[in-house]
C-alpha cells in the first residue's frame, strides 16, 4: 500500500458509501477537501458531518494510524485543526494536545481491491509505458482532451524558462527571442554555445549592420571564437579582418571555440554553416520578434525561414576546406522544430504576459498546423495507435512519456485514471 494510492481513493471518493469512524459513529462526508502537494495536512478545506454535527477543517492521510506521530505531527502546529485521519491501517488511537481523540476511518477493506491490484502492476510492470495492453481501450474523446491539457503544461514549462531570461533581459522580448532562438538554432547538440554567442553578442550591435551579411557573418563568427586562427581562404581572412575592427568597436570578447561540436554530426549540421545560416536570417528580417507577434498564419511564418547561406558556404562546410558544390538552405525539419521550440512557446508567454488570449490560442493552432517531429518515443506511440501527424499531438505525447509514464504518475494521468476505475 502507498500513501498516493490512499490519497487517489479518497480524493476521488472510491470507498464504499457506508463508511464509520473506527469507534463505530456515522460519518457522512460532503467534501473529501482540496488536494495539497505542498508541506502540510494532505487535504485543505474538507467537510465532513459526525453523527448531528458538521464540521470543517483539514484531512491527513497515512497508511498506519501510527505514522501520525512517527512524522512529528503530534508537535506541528500546522495539524491542530485536523478533522479526521484517514488511514488504510488504524493501529493506534491517535490523540490532540488536549487529548481529545482525532476521528478516523479505516479504508482496509472499503475499496475495490481490483483497482489496487492493477494500480500494482502498473507501478510493477516493465512495459514502455504501464498502460501498454490496456490504452487501445481508452476513448479517443479522452485521450485527445488530455493531451490538450498535456501540451499546455508543456508551454507552461517552457514559459517559465523564458521569463527567467525575460527577468535578466529586463523585459526586453527582441532580446529574449534572439537569445532563445540562438539557442535553439544549436538545436541539442550546439545549444548552450549558441545561446552563449547570443549573450556575448547584444542584437543592439547586430541590428546596426543588419544590411550587411558580411559584417554580420563577421560579428558572429567572430564572437563564436572560430576566427580565432590563420586562415588559406581569403574569405575567412576578411571576416577576421573585419571582425577585429567591430570587436573593438563594440567592446566584444568572443567565447572559446572548444564548446562548439562538430563530432557525430552530418556537415549540414556543423555549427558552422548554422551560424552562417542565423546571420543569414538576421540579415534577411530586422524585427524578427515582431513579425511574428504581427503574423497570425504559420506559413507566413515559416517562409521568414526560408534562408540560406552566403555564397563561400555553397562550397564549404567548414572554413579552408573545399566541398562539392551545395546549397545550404534551411531545412524543413529544422524550421518545423524552431516553430515548436521557440516560436510557439513566445507566442503563449507573449499571450499570458500581456493577458491577450488571441496569441495562446494562436500558439496552439499553430502546433496543429505544423508536422509533428520524429523520433523513437513518437514511433513508439505511433504504433499502439495514436495520432501523431502535429506537433499539437507529438508535444502532447512527449509531455506524457517523460513526465507521467516515466514516473509512474498514473494516479495523476486521465488515461491511468480511467483504466484504473474499469478493473
Amino acid at each position: 500500500m502507498t500513501e498516493e494510492f490512499l490519497h487517489y481513493i479518497w480524493k476521488y471518493r472510491l470507498f464504499d458509501n457506508d463508511i464509520t469512524l473506527f469507534s463505530g459513529e456515522n460519518i457522512e462526508v460532503i467534501s473529501v477537501g482540496e488536494h495539497n502537494t505542498d508541506a502540510g495536512p494532505d487535504f485543505f478545506n474538507a467537510k465532513i458531518k459526525i453523527d448531528n454535527t458538521t464540521w470543517a477543517g483539514n484531512v491527513e492521510i497515512h497508511i498506519n494510524a501510527s505514522d501520525w506521530n512517527k512524522h512529528g505531527h503530534q508537535s506541528d502546529k500546522a495539524y491542530d485543526n485536523i478533522i479526521l485521519h484517514v488511514v488504510y491501517n488504524n493501529d493506534e488511537i491517535i490523540k490532540r494536545k488536549n487529548n481529545e481523540i482525532i476521528p478516523a476511518i479505516e479504508l482496509k477493506g472499503k475499496f475495490n481491491d481490483k483497482l489496487f491490484f492493477r494500480y500494482k502492476d502498473f507501478m510493477n510492470n516493465k512495459n514502455w509505458i504501464p498502460c501498454r495492453n490496456l490504452i487501445q481501450s481508452v476513448d479517443m474523446f479522452l485521450i485527445n482532451n488530455w493531451l490538450e491539457r498535456l501540451l499546455i503544461e508543456r508551454l507552461e514549462r517552457k514559459a517559465e524558462i523564458i521569463k527567467e531570461s525575460l527577468e535578466l533581459n529586463n523585459h526586453n522580448w527582441e532580446q529574449t527571442f534572439y537569445q532563445y532562438l540562438a539557442c535553439n538554432f544549436g538545436f541539442k547538440l550546439n545549444a548552450e554555445p549558441f545561446e552563449l554567442l547570443a549573450k556575448s553578442l547584444p542584437i543592439k550591435c547586430l541590428a546596426k549592420h543588419k544590411n550587411n551579411l558580411f559584417q554580420l557573418e563577421a560579428l558572429l563568427f567572430g564572437q563564436a571564437g572560430l576566427l580565432n586562427k590563420k586562415f588559406n581562404d581569403e574569405y575567412p581572412r576578411k571576416l577576421q579582418s573585419e571582425y577585429n575592427f567591430l570587436k573593438k568597436k563594440f567592446s566584444l570578447k568572443s567565447i572559446d571555440s572548444y564548446l562548439w561540436k562538430f563530432l557525430r554530426l552530418r556537415p549540414s549540421n556543423f555549427p558552422t554553416v548554422r551560424i552562417a545560416q542565423f546571420a543569414g536570417l538576421i540579415f534577411k528580417s530586422s524585427g524578427l520578434f515582431s513579425k511574428i507577434i504581427e503574423s497570425n498564419n504559420a506559413e507566413k511564418i515559416i517562409r521568414l525561414f526560408n534562408i540560406s547561406c552566403s555564397e563561400y558556404w555553397d562550397t564549404h562546410y567548414i572554413f579552408d576546406k573545399p566541398s562539392v558544390k551545395r546549397r545550404k538552405k534551411f531545412g524543413d525539419s529544422a524550421v518545423n522544430l524552431l516553430m515548436i521550440n521557440t516560436i510557439c512557446p513566445f507566442l503563449f508567454v507573449y499571450g499570458r504576459e500581456k493577458d491577450n488570449e488571441i496569441f495562446i490560442d494562436r500558439a496552439l493552432k499553430f502546433m496543429e498546423q505544423i508536422s509533428g517531429e520524429k523520433n523513437s518515443i513518437i514511433t513508439k506511440w505511433e504504433m499502439l495507435g495514436l495520432n501523431v501527424k502535429s506537433a499539437f499531438n507529438t508535444q502532447a505525447l512527449l509531455e506524457l512519456k517523460n513526465n507521467y509514464c516515466n514516473n509512474k504518475k498514473c494516479l495523476n494521468c486521465r488515461i491511468g485514471n480511467f483504466l484504473l476505475r474499469q478493473a
